[in-house]
């Protein structure tokens, strides 16, 4: 019997991104660069290897706009600054958007209220200096006495 390979739209990767900003740019040094979104969601866009067309492009104003492709060799940007539309390919590009209600849903262990005042002071404790050798000596003290 032959296989047959069922095709699903949604087996599909998401490829294209589109990023409204503004977005802040900064200069990470060796052809890499943060563009940073200045709203609520804060998100973050990494690109790496974009050249000196790209440099010259994210230098030049605020970017207001992102659109991102990702191929299979490289990633295709489309930036829309305060000075004008630039296209520009990479190596690589990461989205960073963080996601507030992520672990909302998932059933995560939680402690009781002597439970985490007991692991506050523990902490706190080891915050001071020598105080990861207090902390040795009350558990000593504590296993000899019972």
């Amino acid at each position: 019997m032959a296989s047959r390979t069922l095709y699903n739209a949604s087996m599909e990767p998401n490829r294209r991104r589109r990023l409204t900003g503004p977005f802040a740019a900064l200069d990470l040094g060796n052809g890499a660069w943060r563009l940073t979104q200045s709203g609520p969601c804060g998100i973050d866009v990494y690109l790496k290897g974009g050249g000196a067309d790209a440099g010259e492009t994210l230098k030049s104003g605020t970017v207001s706009d992102l659109e991102i492709d990702w191929g299979a060799n490289s990633v295709s940007f489309c930036v829309t600054s305060s000075v004008a539309t630039e296209r520009f390919e990479t190596t690589s590009a990461i989205v960073h958007e963080p996601k507030p209600h992520l672990y909302d849903s998932l059933p995560l262990a939680e402690f009781e209220p002597n439970a985490r005042r007991f692991w506050r002071r523990v902490f706190r404790v080891v915050q001071i200096p020598g105080g990861r050798h207090l902390l040795s000596l009350l558990a000593r003290g504590t296993r000899a006495g019972g």
